[in-house]
């Protein structure tokens, strides 16, 4: 792993994605970290057992903040291609689902450890990396890991 300087501030580009295999169904989340200059810095692929592809969104989200909250990052943009997702996080879009406003409110309370953070909607083709990592995370839970 790449140590980071601790005497600047630190951007960081999160890629989430969530995949679940049936709706609700074995899932898995996936994160590539970046700096700036596009330098992988930390992946994750996690398999989370059985739930909906929105929850493994928001749970992708979530680990990704963790993470680069974990790296020293100041600043972080998450790009998802879940229009849902960023659009509820960037507090346009409403939140109905009692399950989603309790992870909404996990991702509130984590952006507030960092000076700034931005969301990006993009295409899938964009988001290859967090997907690949996503579906690592299924296939490991299905086969008895995590």
């Amino acid at each position: 792993m790449r140590v980071l300087p601790a005497d600047r501030r630190l951007r960081l580009i999160l890629h989430c994605d969530g995949a679940a295999r049936g709706n609700p169904g074995p899932a898995g989340v996936g994160v590539h970290i970046a700096d700036e200059d596009g330098v992988t810095i930390a992946e994750i692929a996690e398999g989370i057992g059985e739930t909906t592809n929105n929850v493994a969104e928001y749970t992708a989200a979530i680990r990704g903040l963790e993470r680069a909250r974990e790296l020293g990052a100041t600043e972080v943009h998450l790009r998802s291609d879940s229009k849902l997702l960023i659009e509820q996080l960037a507090g346009r879009w409403k939140i109905k689902n009692k399950n989603l406003i309790r992870l909404h409110r996990e991702v509130r309370a984590l952006v507030e450890s960092f000076e700034r953070v931005t969301y990006e909607h993009v295409p899938r083709e964009r988001n290859v990396e967090a997907d690949r990592l996503a579906n690592e995370g299924v296939d490991a839970w299905l086969a008895g890991g995590a």
